[in-house]
C-alpha cells in the first residue's frame, strides 16, 4: 500500500516572509537617505571645508605631517580623506564620489578656501 507524503510549506513561508521583511526595512532605507539627502549633503560639504582649512593651517603653518594633521579633526570626520599637491600648497578634503574642498596657502594670508570657478580656471 503507497502512503501519501505530506511536504510541509513551512520553510517556504518562512523565506517568503523573510524576504518581505527585508523589503520593507530597505525600501525604508533608501526612503531615509532620500528625505534626508540635502541634509546630509550639506553636512559634507561642511566637513570637507573644515578638513581642508584644518589640514591645510596644520600642515603648511604648523609644519606637521598631513597623517598628524588628521588627529585635528572631529569625531565622526574619519570618512573624509586628504590629499596634499605640494606644488600649489593645496590640501584638499574629500569623501569619495559626494563631496569634496580645497584650501590653499598663500603667503601673508594663511589658507584660504577655492571656490570651484577658482579651481576650474587653473
Amino acid at each position: 500500500m503507497a502512503t501519501v507524503k505530506k511536504t510541509s510549506r513551512e520553510p517556504l513561508k518562512k523565506w517568503r516572509i523573510a524576504l518581505y521583511v527585508g523589503a520593507f526595512f530597505l525600501i525604508a532605507l533608501i526612503a531615509v537617505l532620500a528625505y534626508n539627502y540635502s541634509f546630509i549633503k550639506g553636512q559634507l560639504e561642511v566637513g570637507t571645508a573644515y578638513g581642508a582649512r584644518v589640514a591645510c593651517s596644520c600642515h603648511y603653518i604648523g609644519g606637521r605631517d598631513i597623517k598628524d594633521c588628521e588627529k585635528d579633526f572631529e569625531p565622526g570626520m574619519e570618512i573624509i580623506g586628504l590629499d596634499v599637491d605640494g606644488e600649489q600648497k593645496r590640501v584638499t578634503a574629500s569623501v569619495p564620489m559626494i563631496e569634496s574642498a580645497t584650501a590653499e596657502f598663500r603667503e601673508g594670508w594663511g589658507c584660504i578656501m577655492l571656490t570651484d570657478e577658482q579651481l576650474e580656471r587653473e
